[in-house]
Protein backbone atom coordinates (compact mmCIF):
# COMPACT_ATOMS: atom_id res chain seq x y z
CA UNK A 1 0.00 0.00 0.00
CA UNK A 2 1.36 3.43 -0.93
CA UNK A 3 1.25 6.73 0.94
CA UNK A 4 -2.21 7.51 -0.45
CA UNK A 5 -3.76 4.27 0.71
CA UNK A 6 -3.80 2.68 -2.74
CA UNK A 7 -3.35 -1.05 -2.71
CA UNK A 8 -1.33 -2.65 -5.51
CA UNK A 9 -3.21 -5.74 -6.74
CA UNK A 10 0.11 -7.52 -7.21
CA UNK A 11 0.64 -7.39 -3.42
CA UNK A 12 -2.76 -8.55 -2.21
CA UNK A 13 -4.94 -11.61 -2.31
CA UNK A 14 -8.14 -11.03 -4.23
CA UNK A 15 -11.58 -12.49 -4.15
CA UNK A 16 -13.05 -13.77 -7.41
CA UNK A 17 -15.14 -11.17 -9.15
CA UNK A 18 -13.70 -8.28 -7.16
CA UNK A 19 -10.15 -7.13 -7.82
CA UNK A 20 -8.45 -8.65 -10.86
CA UNK A 21 -4.66 -8.73 -10.97
CA UNK A 22 -3.54 -7.38 -14.34
CA UNK A 23 -0.59 -9.80 -14.33
CA UNK A 24 -2.58 -12.79 -13.11
CA UNK A 25 -1.44 -16.04 -14.78
CA UNK A 26 -5.08 -16.98 -15.06
CA UNK A 27 -5.97 -14.03 -17.26
CA UNK A 28 -7.48 -15.34 -20.49
CA UNK A 29 -8.30 -12.19 -22.47
CA UNK A 30 -6.70 -12.34 -25.88
CA UNK A 31 -4.34 -9.46 -26.65
CA UNK A 32 -3.32 -8.70 -30.17
CA UNK A 33 0.15 -7.24 -30.55
CA UNK A 34 0.22 -3.82 -32.26
CA UNK A 35 1.66 -3.37 -35.71
CA UNK A 36 5.40 -3.92 -35.89
CA UNK A 37 7.51 -0.81 -36.28
CA UNK A 38 11.14 -0.43 -37.07
CA UNK A 39 12.90 -2.22 -34.21
CA UNK A 40 15.70 0.29 -33.76
CA UNK A 41 13.35 3.28 -33.73
CA UNK A 42 11.03 1.51 -31.31
CA UNK A 43 13.85 0.71 -28.88
CA UNK A 44 15.06 4.29 -29.02
CA UNK A 45 11.53 5.59 -28.35
CA UNK A 46 11.13 3.19 -25.43
CA UNK A 47 14.48 4.32 -24.02
CA UNK A 48 13.45 7.99 -24.16
CA UNK A 49 10.07 7.20 -22.63
CA UNK A 50 11.66 5.23 -19.80
CA UNK A 51 14.06 8.07 -19.05
CA UNK A 52 11.16 10.51 -18.73
CA UNK A 53 8.86 8.22 -16.74
CA UNK A 54 11.59 7.21 -14.30
CA UNK A 55 11.87 10.84 -13.20
CA UNK A 56 8.16 11.31 -12.46
CA UNK A 57 8.03 12.87 -8.96
CA UNK A 58 4.33 12.40 -8.11
CA UNK A 59 2.26 9.30 -7.48
CA UNK A 60 -0.40 8.44 -10.06
CA UNK A 61 -3.39 6.35 -8.98
CA UNK A 62 -5.29 4.38 -11.61
CA UNK A 63 -8.53 2.44 -11.15
CA UNK A 64 -9.58 0.05 -13.91
CA UNK A 65 -13.06 -1.42 -14.18
CA UNK A 66 -13.62 -4.43 -16.45
CA UNK A 67 -15.99 -7.29 -17.04
CA UNK A 68 -15.01 -10.71 -18.44
CA UNK A 69 -18.22 -10.68 -20.47
CA UNK A 70 -17.58 -7.33 -22.16
CA UNK A 71 -14.84 -6.18 -24.55
CA UNK A 72 -12.27 -8.81 -23.61
CA UNK A 73 -9.58 -7.71 -26.12
CA UNK A 74 -9.94 -4.07 -25.04
CA UNK A 75 -9.61 -5.08 -21.37
CA UNK A 76 -6.49 -7.05 -22.12
CA UNK A 77 -4.96 -4.29 -24.22
CA UNK A 78 -5.54 -1.76 -21.43
CA UNK A 79 -3.87 -4.04 -18.89
CA UNK A 80 -0.91 -4.56 -21.20
CA UNK A 81 -0.37 -0.82 -21.81
CA UNK A 82 -0.53 -0.13 -18.06
CA UNK A 83 1.82 -3.03 -17.35
CA UNK A 84 4.38 -1.67 -19.80
CA UNK A 85 4.41 1.83 -18.30
CA UNK A 86 4.53 0.46 -14.74
CA UNK A 87 7.73 -1.33 -15.70
CA UNK A 88 9.23 2.11 -16.37
CA UNK A 89 8.17 3.87 -13.16
CA UNK A 90 7.27 2.96 -9.59
CA UNK A 91 4.97 5.96 -9.25
CA UNK A 92 1.92 4.34 -10.88
CA UNK A 93 -0.40 2.25 -8.71
CA UNK A 94 -3.34 0.26 -10.02
CA UNK A 95 -6.53 -1.20 -8.67
CA UNK A 96 -8.76 -3.24 -10.95
CA UNK A 97 -12.33 -4.14 -10.11
CA UNK A 98 -15.06 -6.09 -11.80
CA UNK A 99 -18.04 -4.02 -12.91
CA UNK A 100 -20.16 -5.98 -10.41
CA UNK A 101 -18.07 -4.68 -7.50
CA UNK A 102 -19.44 -1.95 -5.19
CA UNK A 103 -16.55 0.31 -6.23
CA UNK A 104 -18.03 0.42 -9.72
CA UNK A 105 -21.23 1.81 -8.25
CA UNK A 106 -19.28 4.33 -6.16
CA UNK A 107 -17.46 5.65 -9.21
CA UNK A 108 -20.45 5.20 -11.57
CA UNK A 109 -18.50 2.94 -13.93
CA UNK A 110 -20.71 1.06 -16.36
CA UNK A 111 -18.49 0.38 -19.38
CA UNK A 112 -15.73 -2.17 -19.77
CA UNK A 113 -13.00 -1.08 -19.75
CA UNK A 114 -13.22 2.18 -17.80
CA UNK A 115 -10.00 3.73 -16.52
CA UNK A 116 -9.94 6.49 -13.87
CA UNK A 117 -6.97 8.81 -13.29
CA UNK A 118 -6.29 10.10 -9.73
CA UNK A 119 -10.05 9.96 -9.12
CA UNK A 120 -9.89 11.50 -5.66
CA UNK A 121 -8.77 14.76 -7.27
CA UNK A 122 -9.66 14.66 -10.97
CA UNK A 123 -12.75 13.59 -12.89
CA UNK A 124 -11.02 11.99 -15.86
CA UNK A 125 -12.11 8.64 -17.24
CA UNK A 126 -11.19 6.65 -20.33
CA UNK A 127 -13.85 4.40 -21.85
CA UNK A 128 -11.85 2.04 -24.03
CA UNK A 129 -8.22 1.01 -24.49
CA UNK A 130 -5.37 3.55 -24.85
CA UNK A 131 -3.87 1.88 -27.92
CA UNK A 132 -2.83 2.97 -31.40
CA UNK A 133 -2.72 6.74 -31.77
CA UNK A 134 -4.20 7.09 -28.28
CA UNK A 135 -1.17 5.51 -26.59
CA UNK A 136 0.51 8.90 -27.04
CA UNK A 137 -2.44 10.56 -25.31
CA UNK A 138 -2.25 8.10 -22.42
CA UNK A 139 1.44 8.81 -21.91
CA UNK A 140 0.76 12.56 -22.14
CA UNK A 141 -1.86 12.22 -19.37
CA UNK A 142 0.62 10.37 -17.15
CA UNK A 143 3.23 13.07 -17.77
CA UNK A 144 0.86 15.90 -16.83
CA UNK A 145 -0.31 14.13 -13.68
CA UNK A 146 3.11 12.79 -12.70
CA UNK A 147 4.98 16.06 -13.15
CA UNK A 148 2.11 18.28 -12.04
CA UNK A 149 2.70 20.53 -15.01
CA UNK A 150 0.43 21.49 -17.89
CA UNK A 151 1.99 23.27 -20.85
CA UNK A 152 -0.67 25.73 -21.89
CA UNK A 153 -0.34 28.94 -23.86
CA UNK A 154 -1.10 32.25 -22.21
CA UNK A 155 -4.15 32.90 -24.36
CA UNK A 156 -5.75 29.53 -23.63
CA UNK A 157 -4.99 29.88 -19.92
CA UNK A 158 -6.83 33.21 -19.83
CA UNK A 159 -9.90 31.62 -21.42
CA UNK A 160 -10.10 28.62 -19.13
CA UNK A 161 -9.93 30.85 -16.07
CA UNK A 162 -13.24 32.35 -17.20
CA UNK A 163 -15.07 29.02 -16.78
CA UNK A 164 -17.18 29.49 -13.65
CA UNK A 165 -19.79 26.75 -14.06
CA UNK A 166 -19.48 22.97 -14.62
CA UNK A 167 -18.35 21.65 -17.99
CA UNK A 168 -18.82 17.94 -18.69
CA UNK A 169 -16.66 17.15 -21.73
CA UNK A 170 -16.91 14.06 -23.91
CA UNK A 171 -14.33 13.47 -26.64
CA UNK A 172 -15.06 10.60 -29.04
CA UNK A 173 -11.87 9.06 -30.46
CA UNK A 174 -10.57 6.09 -32.42
CA UNK A 175 -7.14 4.40 -32.06
CA UNK A 176 -6.63 4.83 -35.81
CA UNK A 177 -7.33 8.58 -35.88
CA UNK A 178 -4.24 10.83 -36.18
CA UNK A 179 -6.24 13.95 -35.32
CA UNK A 180 -7.69 12.68 -32.03
CA UNK A 181 -4.67 12.99 -29.69
CA UNK A 182 -4.46 16.76 -30.16
CA UNK A 183 -8.10 17.20 -29.14
CA UNK A 184 -7.87 14.84 -26.16
CA UNK A 185 -4.75 16.59 -24.86
CA UNK A 186 -6.68 19.87 -25.02
CA UNK A 187 -9.44 18.32 -22.92
CA UNK A 188 -6.94 16.81 -20.45
CA UNK A 189 -5.39 20.22 -19.91
CA UNK A 190 -8.80 21.70 -19.10
CA UNK A 191 -9.70 18.88 -16.70
CA UNK A 192 -6.37 19.07 -14.87
CA UNK A 193 -6.12 22.86 -14.63
CA UNK A 194 -9.77 23.32 -13.60
CA UNK A 195 -10.72 20.07 -11.79
CA UNK A 196 -13.46 21.73 -9.74
CA UNK A 197 -15.32 22.73 -12.92
CA UNK A 198 -14.28 20.36 -15.71
CA UNK A 199 -14.89 16.62 -16.01
CA UNK A 200 -13.74 14.54 -18.97
CA UNK A 201 -14.73 11.30 -20.66
CA UNK A 202 -12.51 9.98 -23.45
CA UNK A 203 -14.71 7.59 -25.41
CA UNK A 204 -13.26 5.04 -27.83
CA UNK A 205 -15.88 4.49 -30.55
CA UNK A 206 -14.56 0.99 -31.26
CA UNK A 207 -15.08 -0.14 -27.67
CA UNK A 208 -18.33 1.83 -27.28
CA UNK A 209 -20.19 1.70 -30.62
CA UNK A 210 -23.62 2.11 -29.02
CA UNK A 211 -22.58 5.26 -27.22
CA UNK A 212 -21.05 6.59 -30.43
CA UNK A 213 -24.31 5.79 -32.22
CA UNK A 214 -26.31 7.58 -29.54
CA UNK A 215 -24.29 10.75 -30.06
CA UNK A 216 -24.03 10.24 -33.84
CA UNK A 217 -20.27 10.42 -33.36
CA UNK A 218 -19.41 8.51 -36.51
CA UNK A 219 -16.51 10.79 -37.44
CA UNK A 220 -13.75 11.48 -34.95
CA UNK A 221 -12.68 13.42 -33.06
CA UNK A 222 -16.00 14.89 -31.95
CA UNK A 223 -16.26 16.92 -28.75
CA UNK A 224 -19.33 17.56 -26.62
CA UNK A 225 -19.55 19.92 -23.65
CA UNK A 226 -22.64 19.69 -21.47
CA UNK A 227 -24.20 17.52 -24.20
CA UNK A 228 -23.67 20.22 -26.85
CA UNK A 229 -21.54 19.41 -29.90
CA UNK A 230 -18.80 22.05 -29.71
CA UNK A 231 -16.22 20.67 -32.17
CA UNK A 232 -15.81 18.30 -35.09
CA UNK A 233 -12.14 17.67 -35.69
CA UNK A 234 -9.04 18.77 -33.82
CA UNK A 235 -8.62 22.39 -32.69
CA UNK A 236 -5.85 24.67 -31.51
CA UNK A 237 -6.02 24.85 -27.71
CA UNK A 238 -7.35 28.44 -27.73
CA UNK A 239 -10.26 27.47 -29.98
CA UNK A 240 -10.93 24.38 -27.87
CA UNK A 241 -11.08 26.39 -24.64
CA UNK A 242 -13.23 29.04 -26.34
CA UNK A 243 -15.65 26.36 -27.57
CA UNK A 244 -15.92 24.79 -24.12
CA UNK A 245 -16.38 28.19 -22.47
CA UNK A 246 -19.09 29.39 -24.88
CA UNK A 247 -20.70 25.96 -25.37
CA UNK A 248 -20.75 26.48 -29.12
CA UNK A 249 -18.36 25.88 -31.99
CA UNK A 250 -15.63 28.46 -32.40
CA UNK A 251 -13.77 28.78 -35.69
CA UNK A 252 -11.48 31.78 -35.29
CA UNK A 253 -9.45 32.92 -32.31
CA UNK A 254 -7.93 36.40 -32.42
CA UNK A 255 -5.01 36.76 -29.99
CA UNK A 256 -4.51 39.81 -27.79
CA UNK A 257 -2.42 42.70 -29.12
CA UNK A 258 0.58 41.44 -27.12
CA UNK A 259 0.73 38.22 -29.18
CA UNK A 260 4.38 37.23 -29.82
CA UNK A 261 6.07 38.27 -33.05
CA UNK A 262 8.46 35.91 -34.85
CA UNK A 263 10.95 37.17 -37.40
CA UNK A 264 12.16 34.64 -39.95
CA UNK A 265 13.35 34.30 -43.54
CA UNK A 266 10.61 31.97 -44.78
CA UNK A 267 7.14 31.06 -43.59
CA UNK A 268 5.82 27.82 -45.08
CA UNK A 269 2.04 27.48 -44.98
CA UNK A 270 1.22 23.77 -44.88
CA UNK A 271 2.80 20.79 -43.12
CA UNK A 272 2.39 18.12 -45.80
CA UNK A 273 5.26 16.51 -47.73
CA UNK A 274 5.90 19.68 -49.77
CA UNK A 275 5.97 21.97 -46.74
CA UNK A 276 8.05 19.68 -44.52
CA UNK A 277 10.59 19.06 -47.28
CA UNK A 278 10.81 22.78 -48.01
CA UNK A 279 11.52 23.43 -44.33
CA UNK A 280 14.42 20.99 -44.41
CA UNK A 281 15.95 22.35 -47.61
CA UNK A 282 15.48 25.99 -46.61
CA UNK A 283 17.24 25.52 -43.30
CA UNK A 284 20.06 23.55 -44.89
CA UNK A 285 20.50 26.42 -47.33
CA UNK A 286 20.94 28.85 -44.46
CA UNK A 287 17.43 30.29 -44.27
CA UNK A 288 15.52 30.48 -41.00
CA UNK A 289 12.17 28.84 -41.69
CA UNK A 290 8.90 28.11 -39.93
CA UNK A 291 6.21 25.63 -40.96
CA UNK A 292 2.65 26.58 -40.00
CA UNK A 293 -0.04 23.85 -40.17
CA UNK A 294 -3.62 24.23 -38.94
CA UNK A 295 -4.50 20.51 -39.02
CA UNK A 296 -2.61 17.25 -38.65
CA UNK A 297 0.93 17.22 -39.99
CA UNK A 298 1.45 15.16 -43.12
CA UNK A 299 -1.63 16.34 -44.97
CA UNK A 300 -3.40 13.57 -46.86
CA UNK A 301 -0.72 11.02 -45.91
CA UNK A 302 -1.87 11.10 -42.28
CA UNK A 303 -5.17 9.45 -43.26
CA UNK A 304 -3.80 7.13 -45.95
CA UNK A 305 -3.96 3.51 -44.76
CA UNK A 306 -1.01 2.21 -46.79
CA UNK A 307 1.64 4.00 -48.87
CA UNK A 308 3.27 1.71 -51.43
CA UNK A 309 5.02 3.98 -53.89
CA UNK A 310 7.47 6.08 -51.86
CA UNK A 311 11.12 5.46 -52.92
CA UNK A 312 13.10 3.45 -50.40
CA UNK A 313 10.01 2.24 -48.54
CA UNK A 314 8.26 -0.71 -50.16
CA UNK A 315 5.18 -0.34 -47.97
CA UNK A 316 4.34 1.72 -44.90
CA UNK A 317 1.33 3.00 -43.05
CA UNK A 318 0.60 6.63 -43.79
CA UNK A 319 1.00 7.61 -40.12
CA UNK A 320 4.39 5.88 -39.96
CA UNK A 321 5.65 7.79 -42.99
CA UNK A 322 4.36 11.06 -41.51
CA UNK A 323 6.22 10.39 -38.27
CA UNK A 324 9.44 9.84 -40.22
CA UNK A 325 8.98 13.06 -42.18
CA UNK A 326 8.07 15.15 -39.16
CA UNK A 327 10.95 13.78 -37.07
CA UNK A 328 13.35 14.63 -39.89
CA UNK A 329 11.92 18.12 -40.39
CA UNK A 330 12.12 18.92 -36.67
CA UNK A 331 15.88 18.49 -36.86
CA UNK A 332 15.99 21.59 -39.08
CA UNK A 333 12.91 23.78 -38.92
CA UNK A 334 10.41 25.06 -36.40
CA UNK A 335 6.88 23.67 -36.73
CA UNK A 336 3.80 25.46 -35.47
CA UNK A 337 0.96 22.95 -35.52
CA UNK A 338 -2.62 23.89 -34.75
CA UNK A 339 -2.27 27.43 -36.11
CA UNK A 340 -4.35 28.70 -38.99
CA UNK A 341 -3.00 31.44 -41.23
CA UNK A 342 -5.63 34.14 -41.24
CA UNK A 343 -3.96 36.84 -43.34
CA UNK A 344 -0.87 37.47 -45.46
CA UNK A 345 0.19 41.05 -46.19
CA UNK A 346 2.76 41.22 -49.01
CA UNK A 347 5.50 43.78 -48.63
CA UNK A 348 8.98 44.16 -47.19
CA UNK A 349 8.76 42.43 -44.81
CA UNK A 350 5.77 40.18 -45.49
CA UNK A 351 3.48 39.95 -42.45
CA UNK A 352 1.75 36.62 -41.77
CA UNK A 353 -0.97 36.62 -39.12
CA UNK A 354 -2.07 33.27 -37.68
CA UNK A 355 -4.69 32.33 -35.10
CA UNK A 356 -1.95 32.58 -32.46
CA UNK A 357 0.78 35.03 -33.50
CA UNK A 358 2.35 37.16 -36.20
CA UNK A 359 5.36 36.44 -38.38
CA UNK A 360 7.55 38.94 -40.21
CA UNK A 361 9.25 37.17 -43.07
CA UNK A 362 11.12 37.76 -46.31
CA UNK A 363 9.21 35.08 -48.26
CA UNK A 364 6.14 32.84 -48.02
CA UNK A 365 5.69 29.39 -49.53
CA UNK A 366 2.09 28.29 -50.05
CA UNK A 367 2.09 24.51 -49.66
CA UNK A 368 -1.57 24.37 -48.68
CA UNK A 369 -2.28 21.15 -50.55
CA UNK A 370 -5.79 20.04 -51.42
CA UNK A 371 -8.95 19.13 -49.55
CA UNK A 372 -11.51 16.41 -50.10
CA UNK A 373 -13.89 17.07 -52.97
CA UNK A 374 -17.56 16.74 -52.07
CA UNK A 375 -20.27 15.11 -54.16
CA UNK A 376 -22.66 18.00 -53.67
CA UNK A 377 -25.70 15.73 -53.35
CA UNK A 378 -28.64 16.10 -50.99
CA UNK A 379 -27.90 14.76 -47.52
CA UNK A 380 -24.12 14.86 -47.84
CA UNK A 381 -23.60 17.92 -45.70
CA UNK A 382 -26.41 17.03 -43.30
CA UNK A 383 -24.95 13.62 -42.49
CA UNK A 384 -21.28 14.63 -42.49
CA UNK A 385 -19.85 13.02 -39.37
CA UNK A 386 -23.04 11.00 -38.92
CA UNK A 387 -22.47 8.32 -41.51
CA UNK A 388 -20.83 10.35 -44.28
CA UNK A 389 -17.05 10.22 -44.04
CA UNK A 390 -13.99 11.13 -46.09
CA UNK A 391 -11.50 9.05 -44.06
CA UNK A 392 -11.69 5.27 -43.74
CA UNK A 393 -8.64 5.25 -41.46
CA UNK A 394 -10.32 7.53 -38.92
CA UNK A 395 -13.92 6.34 -39.07
CA UNK A 396 -13.87 2.89 -40.66
CA UNK A 397 -13.64 0.84 -37.42
CA UNK A 398 -17.05 2.09 -36.29
CA UNK A 399 -18.62 0.35 -39.31
CA UNK A 400 -17.14 -3.10 -38.72
CA UNK A 401 -19.81 -5.68 -39.54
CA UNK A 402 -21.99 -3.08 -41.24
CA UNK A 403 -22.76 -2.12 -44.83
CA UNK A 404 -21.25 0.94 -46.48
CA UNK A 405 -20.52 2.22 -49.96
CA UNK A 406 -17.27 3.79 -51.11
CA UNK A 407 -17.74 6.40 -53.84
CA UNK A 408 -14.91 6.88 -56.33
CA UNK A 409 -12.78 5.02 -58.85
CA UNK A 410 -9.21 6.20 -58.34
CA UNK A 411 -6.32 4.99 -56.22
CA UNK A 412 -7.66 6.60 -53.05
CA UNK A 413 -11.14 5.08 -53.36
CA UNK A 414 -9.85 1.57 -54.09
CA UNK A 415 -7.22 1.76 -51.33
CA UNK A 416 -9.80 2.87 -48.79
CA UNK A 417 -12.27 0.20 -49.94
CA UNK A 418 -9.58 -2.43 -49.38
CA UNK A 419 -8.87 -0.98 -45.95
CA UNK A 420 -12.55 -1.13 -45.01
CA UNK A 421 -12.80 -4.74 -46.21
CA UNK A 422 -9.70 -5.62 -44.18
CA UNK A 423 -11.27 -4.37 -40.92
CA UNK A 424 -14.50 -6.29 -41.48
CA UNK A 425 -16.72 -3.73 -43.18
CA UNK A 426 -19.16 -4.89 -45.88
CA UNK A 427 -18.18 -2.41 -48.59
CA UNK A 428 -19.42 -1.82 -52.15
CA UNK A 429 -17.61 0.49 -54.54
CA UNK A 430 -19.71 2.94 -56.57
CA UNK A 431 -18.13 4.54 -59.64
CA UNK A 432 -19.72 6.79 -62.24
CA UNK A 433 -17.66 5.43 -65.17
CA UNK A 434 -17.49 2.00 -66.79
CA UNK A 435 -13.88 1.36 -65.70
CA UNK A 436 -11.81 2.20 -62.63
CA UNK A 437 -9.00 4.75 -62.88
CA UNK A 438 -6.92 3.09 -60.13
CA UNK A 439 -3.58 1.40 -60.73
CA UNK A 440 -3.81 -2.12 -62.10
CA UNK A 441 -2.38 -3.85 -59.03
CA UNK A 442 -4.99 -2.14 -56.84
CA UNK A 443 -7.80 -3.24 -59.15
CA UNK A 444 -6.47 -6.80 -58.97
CA UNK A 445 -6.52 -6.66 -55.16
CA UNK A 446 -10.09 -5.37 -55.30
CA UNK A 447 -11.06 -8.40 -57.36
CA UNK A 448 -9.17 -10.78 -55.09
CA UNK A 449 -11.03 -9.41 -52.07
CA UNK A 450 -14.33 -9.90 -53.93
CA UNK A 451 -15.46 -6.32 -53.36
CA UNK A 452 -18.48 -5.59 -55.58
CA UNK A 453 -18.38 -2.58 -57.90
CA UNK A 454 -21.40 -0.70 -59.24
CA UNK A 455 -20.21 0.85 -62.50
CA UNK A 456 -21.89 3.74 -64.32
CA UNK A 457 -23.63 4.64 -61.08
CA UNK A 458 -24.03 7.88 -59.16
CA UNK A 459 -25.54 8.84 -55.81
CA UNK A 460 -28.49 11.18 -56.03
CA UNK A 461 -29.35 11.49 -52.35
CA UNK A 462 -28.26 10.32 -48.90
CA UNK A 463 -31.08 9.82 -46.41
CA UNK A 464 -31.63 8.80 -42.81
CA UNK A 465 -32.78 10.06 -39.42
CA UNK A 466 -30.03 10.42 -36.82
CA UNK A 467 -27.57 8.79 -39.19
CA UNK A 468 -27.36 7.40 -42.71
CA UNK A 469 -29.78 4.57 -43.48
CA UNK A 470 -29.92 4.46 -47.28
CA UNK A 471 -28.78 6.02 -50.52
CA UNK A 472 -30.59 6.73 -53.77
CA UNK A 473 -28.60 5.54 -56.80
CA UNK A 474 -29.05 6.06 -60.52
CA UNK A 475 -27.68 3.94 -63.36
CA UNK A 476 -26.22 6.49 -65.80
CA UNK A 477 -26.80 4.24 -68.84
CA UNK A 478 -30.33 3.01 -68.24
CA UNK A 479 -31.38 5.98 -66.02
CA UNK A 480 -33.02 3.46 -63.70
CA UNK A 481 -33.06 4.45 -60.06
CA UNK A 482 -32.99 2.30 -56.97
CA UNK A 483 -32.43 2.68 -53.25
CA UNK A 484 -29.84 0.78 -51.25
CA UNK A 485 -29.77 0.27 -47.48
CA UNK A 486 -26.41 1.27 -46.03
CA UNK A 487 -25.05 2.40 -42.68
CA UNK A 488 -22.42 4.71 -44.09
CA UNK A 489 -21.10 6.51 -47.15
CA UNK A 490 -17.36 6.98 -47.64
CA UNK A 491 -16.35 9.45 -50.32
CA UNK A 492 -13.04 9.53 -52.21
CA UNK A 493 -13.66 11.44 -55.44
CA UNK A 494 -10.52 13.49 -55.54
CA UNK A 495 -9.37 16.74 -54.08
CA UNK A 496 -9.78 20.45 -54.62
CA UNK A 497 -6.73 22.70 -54.28
CA UNK A 498 -6.76 24.86 -51.16
CA UNK A 499 -6.28 28.25 -52.78
CA UNK A 500 -8.35 30.48 -50.49
CA UNK A 501 -5.29 32.21 -49.05
CA UNK A 502 -3.76 32.61 -52.48
CA UNK A 503 -6.92 34.23 -53.88
CA UNK A 504 -7.16 36.50 -50.86
CA UNK A 505 -3.77 38.11 -51.54
CA UNK A 506 -4.19 38.30 -55.30
CA UNK A 507 -2.17 35.30 -56.47
CA UNK A 508 -3.14 34.28 -60.00
CA UNK A 509 -5.08 31.02 -60.31
CA UNK A 510 -5.19 28.79 -63.40
CA UNK A 511 -8.46 27.96 -65.12
CA UNK A 512 -8.25 24.51 -63.49
CA UNK A 513 -8.20 26.17 -60.06
CA UNK A 514 -4.53 25.72 -59.12
CA UNK A 515 -1.91 28.34 -58.24
CA UNK A 516 -0.22 29.70 -61.34
CA UNK A 517 3.58 29.57 -61.04
CA UNK A 518 6.78 29.57 -63.09
CA UNK A 519 9.60 27.00 -63.17
CA UNK A 520 10.98 28.42 -59.93
CA UNK A 521 7.62 28.06 -58.17
CA UNK A 522 7.24 31.86 -58.15
CA UNK A 523 3.75 33.36 -58.24
CA UNK A 524 2.84 36.75 -59.70
CA UNK A 525 3.43 38.38 -56.30
CA UNK A 526 7.08 38.98 -55.32
CA UNK A 527 8.11 36.88 -52.35
CA UNK A 528 5.14 34.50 -52.61
CA UNK A 529 5.85 30.96 -53.84
CA UNK A 530 3.92 27.68 -54.15
CA UNK A 531 4.63 23.94 -54.07
CA UNK A 532 2.83 20.61 -53.87
CA UNK A 533 -0.72 19.60 -54.71
CA UNK A 534 -1.89 23.23 -54.72
CA UNK A 535 0.02 23.55 -58.02
CA UNK A 536 -1.74 20.60 -59.67
CA UNK A 537 0.27 17.90 -61.41
CA UNK A 538 0.44 14.25 -60.46
CA UNK A 539 -0.54 14.62 -56.78
CA UNK A 540 1.96 12.07 -55.54
CA UNK A 541 3.89 12.22 -52.28
CA UNK A 542 7.22 12.03 -54.06
CA UNK A 543 6.39 14.84 -56.51
CA UNK A 544 5.11 17.08 -53.70
CA UNK A 545 8.31 16.52 -51.73
CA UNK A 546 10.38 17.27 -54.84
CA UNK A 547 8.49 20.48 -55.48
CA UNK A 548 9.03 21.54 -51.87
CA UNK A 549 12.78 21.07 -52.28
CA UNK A 550 12.82 22.95 -55.59
CA UNK A 551 10.86 25.85 -54.15
CA UNK A 552 13.12 26.15 -51.09
CA UNK A 553 16.25 26.27 -53.26
CA UNK A 554 14.67 28.84 -55.59
CA UNK A 555 13.70 31.00 -52.61
CA UNK A 556 17.24 30.84 -51.26
CA UNK A 557 18.64 32.03 -54.61
CA UNK A 558 16.02 34.77 -54.93
CA UNK A 559 16.62 36.15 -51.44
CA UNK A 560 20.33 36.42 -52.24
CA UNK A 561 19.55 38.23 -55.50
CA UNK A 562 15.90 39.40 -55.45
CA UNK A 563 14.56 39.27 -58.99
CA UNK A 564 11.84 41.81 -58.16
CA UNK A 565 14.46 44.48 -57.40
CA UNK A 566 16.30 44.09 -60.71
Amino acid sequence: MDDHGWEDPRESATAPGEIIDMDSPGATDEYVEPDEYDEKAQKEAEKRLREVLEKIPRDISLILFTSPEKNGPFNAATREVIRLVRQMTSKISLLEYDLSHEMARKWEAGASPTLLFNPEKYRIRWLGAPVGEETKTFVEALMMLGYGQVDMGEQAAKIIEKIDSPRHIKVFVSPSCPYCPQQVVNALKAAIIKPEMVSLEIIDIQANPRLAEEYSAQSVPQTFANEVLVAQGAQPEELFMSSVLSLERQYIFIPDDDAPLIETDLVIVGGGPAGLTAGIYAQRSGLESAVVEKDALGGQIATTPIVENYPGIAQAGGKVLVELMVSHALEYTRIFQGEEVMEIQPGDPIVVTTSRRRFQTRAVLLATGAKHRHLGVMGEQRFSGRGVSYCSTCDGPLFTGRKVIMVGGGDSAVTEALNLKNIGVDVTLVHRRDALRAQEHLVEKLQQEDIPVLYNTEIEEITGKKGVTRVSLVDLKTRKKHRKKVDGVFIAVGYEPSVELARKIGVEITKEGYIKHDAGHRTNIPGIYSAGDVEGGYKQIVTAAGQGAEAALAIFEDLINPYWKQ
